[in-house]
């Protein structure tokens, strides 16, 4: 049975209320869910990770000091601009700067 819910009002301003409203659009759920989510993801940021997730932030890691070695033994000179696509590319897709 779940925990039962208890309710909080909350204000946003204009710049978050459309991101709130337009990701529970794409995503088909109700604005609510989407602030859920995020409190929920918030809170337990400091968790501990599943096997899986530590598994797969291993990978990441190995894979990412892997290219950057076989870059800097055998193409040092394009190390500077993988770097800086890369940081284009976080940008682009992943909305930082």
């Amino acid at each position: 049975m779940p925990a039962r819910s208890k309710r909080y009002t909350i204000r946003l301003d204009e710049a978050a209320f459309e991101q709130v409203e337009a990701i529970a659009s794409h995503r088909g759920v109700s604005p609510a869910d989407v602030i859920r989510t995020a409190i929920d993801a918030w809170l337990g940021s400091g968790k501990r990770l599943s096997a899986s997730d530590r598994r797969l932030r291993r990978i990441m890691e190995y894979t990412q000091i892997a290219v950057d070695a076989i870059i800097r033994k055998d193409h040092p000179e394009m190390r500077e601009t993988l770097v800086r696509e890369t940081d284009r590319r976080m940008g682009l897709h992943h909305d930082t700067e």
